[in-house]
Order: structure tokens, then C-alpha cells, then sequence
């Protein structure tokens, strides 16, 4: 009588594949600054990638940061308020339906120095940072053009009203013009009781004073 053994079944690299994506190939660091800098990489055509992981570390061990975004195809990250003249290690995990590969390569960068100027080319239009620039740029020209209208509705109103108080004072001061003319002719008969009409009509007739002795 034979008995039936039960050997292990081992899925092997296929349920590796079934659980987590391949992890990211070339991975690089492109468009430096003094305090940002940009990692992109690429994903294994055939897979299902939702997302992506970054782990960002100071190469002195001071600080960690980890950025992991979800429900979208970006294959690449601007990485922010980086210091200057500092070392940095970067790694990337692809995120999939069945969770998150495995790590890449650390990838080493320095930044600049702030007083260092990047080259502008075509190739940086293309770059997440810049295209931030041009959004920031684009607002700030609308914004420009907001305050240079309700600077010329402010001065239209402003003119309005000047226009209005002159009107208004001309015509206080005709109005005060009018006023004045009644009064100096009534002056006039005030003096019949003694002044310059009164000695007009009537001339005073010289005194005779008689002495006796």
C-alpha cells in the first residue's frame, strides 16, 4: 500500500507579481535649485501603478520625509524647501493594485547654492517646477490687471465727485453773490436818519447864536 505524500506548492515568482508591482527603473534627478529639485522615473510597460512612494533623506540622518500620492500616473515629483549645498538620498516604490513594490536604488543629489543660477532651456518647460513658475507668473498677472482696473474705477469716481463739488461751490458762490446784492441796497435808506442822503436833501441851515450885553 503506497501512501500519497503532499510536497509544499510554492507559487514562486508569480504570486510575487500578482501581489506587488515591479519597483521603479531610472530613477533620476533632474532641474536642481538651491531649494527644490525634481526625481522621475519609470514604471515596467503591463502593469497596473496607481501611485508612487518617496522616501527623501538628509545623508547626515537629520531628517526623513516620506511623499506617497495615490490615483494618479505621474512619473515623476518636485521635491520642496530642500537646503542648499546639502546632500539628500531619494528612493521610489511603485503603488498597485495589490500594494507597494519594492525600493529602488538610492539615488544620491546635492543642491545648490542660492547665488547659482539654472540655465533656462526648452527642456525645463517640461519640468513640474517651472510649469509652477508660469502658473504663479499667470496669477499674478490677472492679479495685476484686477488692481489696475479698480485703480481707474477708483479714479473715474474720484474725478465724479471732484466735477460735483465744484458744481456745488460755483453755485454757493453765486447763490452768496446774490445774497450780497439786496443787502447794499437797503444800506442805502439807513442813512436817510443821518448820513450822506440826509445832508443831500436835507442841508443843514447855519446857527446864529446872539450875545447880549
Amino acid at each position: 500500500m503506497s501512501v500519497l505524500q503532499m510536497r509544499p506548492f510554492k507559487l514562486g515568482p508569480l504570486s510575487w507579481r500578482l501581489d506587488r508591482p515591479p519597483a521603479p527603473v531610472n530613477v533620476s534627478i533632474m532641474h536642481l535649485r538651491a531649494d527644490s529639485a525634481t526625481v522621475s522615473w519609470e514604471v515596467p510597460e503591463g502593469d497596473i501603478i496607481i501611485g508612487f512612494s518617496i522616501s527623501q533623506q538628509r545623508q547626515d540622518g537629520h531628517m526623513q520625509r516620506f511623499i506617497r500620492e495615490v490615483n494618479t500616473t505621474s512619473r515623476s515629483c518636485v521635491l520642496w524647501d530642500l537646503e542648499e549645498e546639502t546632500g539628500y538620498t531619494i528612493q521610489v516604490q511603485s503603488i498597485g493594485l495589490y500594494g507597494e513594490s519594492q525600493a529602488s536604488k538610492k539615488i544620491p543629489f546635492r543642491t545648490l547654492k542660492k547665488t547659482d543660477r539654472f540655465p533656462s532651456n526648452s527642456s525645463n518647460q517640461d519640468d513640474p517646477t517651472v510649469q509652477g513658475l508660469d502658473k504663479s507668473r499667470h496669477l499674478q498677472t490677472g492679479e495685476m490687471i484686477i488692481i489696475v482696473v479698480v485703480l481707474v474705477m477708483w479714479a473715474a469716481v474720484i474725478a465724479l465727485f471732484c466735477r460735483q463739488y465744484d458744481i456745488i461751490k460755483d453755485n454757493d458762490s453765486s447763490n452768496n453773490k446774490e445774497k450780497a446784492k439786496p443787502s447794499s441796497e437797503r444800506s442805502t435808506p439807513e442813512h436817510h436818519s443821518g448820513g450822506l442822503l440826509r445832508s443831500k436833501f436835507h442841508p443843514s441851515v447855519p446857527s446864529i447864536n446872539i450875545i447880549e450885553v
